[in-house]
Parts: C-alpha cells; structure tokens; sequence
C-alpha cells in the first residue's frame, strides 16, 4: 500500500512542479494558489504513504536511502509549508516543489523492500538520531533554495532588468533574513545529531569516534556552517557571499551524504 501512496505523491509533486511553473510565467495569483494546493494535497499523500510504510516495517520508516530521501522530501515541505505560512512566498514553492520531486523521483529508483533492521539499528537511537539529521539537512536545503532565489533576484537589480522572476520573488532583505534563519535552526539541529550520533555509535560499535566517513564530513559540515554564522555574526557575512556559501555548504553536505551511501563507505554506507 505504501508503494501505492508513494507514487501518487510523485504524481502530485509533478502537477504541483508544473503548477508553479506556471506560474512563474503567468504571474497568476489563482494559479498560485492552486499550485500551492495540490503541493498540501500530495503532502497529506506522502504523510499517510511515509506512516503507512513504518506500520508495515514495523518501525521508523528510515533504515535504507530510499526512505531517508523520502522522509528527506516530506521535512522540506513542512518546512516550506510553515514558512509560507508566515512569509507568504508563493515564489518559494516554485523551487521547493522540484527540489522534493527530484528527491522522490531518486527515492524510486532505489531498493524499495522492506527487511528487517540490521543489529546496529535496533535501538531507540534510531528515533532520535536520524529524524534530528535529516530534520536539520531540510533546513539547510531550505536556506540553500532561498540561496539561489537571492542570486537570482540580486542578478535582476544588478542588470536592472526589472522582469521576470523579478517581481514574483521577495525582496533581498526578505531572502537574506530567511536564509539566515534557516540557518539558525538547522545548525542547533546538526549538532544535536552528531551528539547523539557519537552516543549511538558507541553504543553500537564500542566508540564515540572512529573517523568513520560519515562522521568526518559531518564534521566537516559542522564546521563550514559554524564558519559562516560565526562570519554573519563578527564580519558581517551577509547577502551575496552569505548566499553562495551556504549554497557551497549544502552542496557539500547532498554530495558526501549520496556519495557515502552509494558507495557503502563506512558503517553509515552499510547500513
């Protein structure tokens, strides 16, 4: 049944990409709201499908990649939906509903079979650990999407082309502000997860620390966006550089997350 759900998720997260795109170039408030719509109705879809597969695993619905880029979407979308609530950036959708279409259409080209947990996984760590992650690499995706609207529309004022995207996307005030926040909630987020991380891996496997590849480039991580809120907070890193640093960041963050799990690196790869 969940598979059912899943990919009518998929379908809806296509109608809502092509929505807003259509919305980009019509500039139709009512398509606006349509498309913001069906993206809440296959976000209700992919609630039910993501419950419906923990009840037929029988636990957290985050032990292989195809479920963590799953839940990885769904956090997105929860994230965006609460902003929109508040900041009312019908423009956002437009990049937040293919950013969780991409991850879903990568999710289904994964082994998609439950089976059971391995030994390491079987631990209430498994509920703490990994939602905190994955919660925290949506609100750097998030800061990342808000990135590039912001070199977007910095290029518009630059060019003083005023057209297109232009009036559609918020001011750079706005994007800076949101961006930063993004970043304030997910780096508290990434620490508590490398915390209880290093607890569960020594629970696990008899150590807090191994230079085990996952554990190097979250520390890596770590350090890059402590770099920049440290250089927000004392140099004043702010709108263009701040926004192609944190697109930096979270590039590097997607890249050694795939990387680390295609190519079974590490204890983290195996899993």
């Amino acid at each position: 049944m969940n598979f059912v759900l899943f990919h009518i998720t998929v379908a809806l997260y296509l109608l809502a990409t092509f929505a807003y795109t259509s919305y980009l170039f019509s500039h139709n408030k009512k398509v606006s709201g349509i498309s913001n719509k069906i993206l809440v109705i296959g976000f209700l879809f992919h609630t039910v499908a993501i419950i419906t597969r923990g009840v037929e695993a029988g636990h957290l619905p985050l032990t292989n990649l195809h479920e963590s880029l799953s839940v990885f979407s769904w956090m997105t979308v929860v994230i965006y939906l609460s902003v929109n609530a508040r900041y009312h950036i019908a423009s956002l959708g437009s990049f937040v509903a293919p950013f969780a279409l991409l991850l879903l259409i990568t999710a289904s080209f994964l082994p998609k079979e439950i089976v059971p947990l391995v030994p390491a996984l079987e631990s209430y760590w498994l509920y703490i650990h990994v939602p905190l992650a994955i919660f925290g690499n949506a609100f750097f995706a998030m800061s990342f999407l808000v990135g590039i609207m912001y070199l977007i529309q910095e290029h518009y004022l630059k060019s003083k082309k005023v057209g297109g995207l232009y009036f559609l996307l918020p001011s750079l005030d706005v994007l800076d502000e949101l961006g930063y926040k993004c970043l304030t909630y997910g780096f508290p987020i990434l620490t508590a997860a490398m915390i209880t991380g290093a607890v569960w891996a020594e629970y696990a496997w008899g150590s807090y620390w191994s230079w085990e590849p996952r554990q190097v480039w979250s520390l890596i991580t770590w350090f890059l966006y402590a770099a920049l809120l440290h250089g927000r907070l004392t140099v004043g890193w702010r709108g263009k550089k701040a926004a192609i640093y944190t697109i930096a960041g979270f590039m590097i963050l997607l890249g050694s997350f795939l990387i680390i799990k295609f190519l079974a690196l590490g204890e983290h790869g195996r899993l």
